[in-house]
């Protein structure tokens, strides 16, 4: 269904490994689920970094499935000993995760016989329903309102696209960029701040720039879901800054 405008709905991001907690490892996964969420209205408002911890793993999703809409957890779903993350998942719930018969299946078709790491893959807590992977290798699965989905950026990109269509969307966030050339934040930070309590229910963010050797200002990005209020709050702030005596003024093409 399509949320009402004051309707929001919410998303955790649960990151999964030590080898991201050692920089190992750079996550990129977050920032792809953002984005992707934000094409659904769907709010990411808190993201954690768990160790291959069952105990971590199983407070932290205790926590954020109480807390939010849905949670998206990555990585900890292959073969090796620190794959724990389905049998956390699953005491978390207070269930079991046997192994699925859908992806001991698929195990078969390519491996015959699977061995004990290859049957890890196939555990899912019970009740939970199975998360398509068109990329390669076994499914993530789903949980109530937590998905499981691979760590490797490029399987668990795919795996998204069947999470999509069962969240509950939201009112998609507008945003509108003004960019301010050869000021810096101790002008602009008094009518930002201004527009912002003018505006609680939106968004207003200041990003500094600077290119060598004498170029830099601030992207000022303000996000909302009410297209009209967005208008007021742009034409609010230029008009401050030019108060402000701020230079260079103009309203750009907000990235994607």
């Amino acid at each position: 269904m399509t949320a009402t405008q004051s309707e929001r709905v919410t998303a955790a991001v649960m990151i999964i490994g030590d080898e991201i907690l050692s920089g190992r490892t750079q996550d990129t996964n977050l920032s792809a689920i953002a984005k992707y969420l934000a094409t659904y209205g769907v709010d990411l408002c808190e993201a954690r970094v768990v160790p291959d911890v069952e105990q971590e793993i199983i407070d932290a999703v205790n926590a954020l499935r109480t807390k939010y809409d849905y949670v998206i957890t990555t990585g900890g779903i292959g073969p090796t000993h620190d794959d724990i993350t389905a049998d956390s998942i699953a005491k978390a719930f207070g269930v079991t995760a046997p192994e699925h018969p859908e992806i001991m299946a698929m195990l078969r078709e390519r491996w015959g016989e699977p061995n004990a790491a290859r049957r890890r893959m196939a555990h899912v807590p019970e009740g939970g329903s199975l998360v398509k992977n068109p990329v390669q290798g076994p499914p993530g699965f789903q949980k109530e309102n937590v998905f499981v989905l691979a760590g490797v950026p490029a399987i668990m990109r795919g795996m998204l696209e069947d999470v999509g269509p069962r969240l509950r969307t939201g009112a998609v966030v507008l945003s509108k960029t003004v960019r301010v050339t050869g000021t810096g934040e101790g002008v602009i930070a008094a009518p930002l701040e201004a527009v912002a309590k003018a505006h609680p229910d939106m968004s207003l963010g200041s990003y500094p720039f600077f290119s060598p050797p004498d170029v830099y200002g601030a992207n000022l990005v303000l996000r909302g879901r009410d297209a009209a209020e967005l208008e007021v709050a742009v034409n609010e702030l230029m008009a401050a800054l030019e108060e402000a005596e701020a230079n260079n003024i103009e309203l750009v093409a907000s990235p994607a």
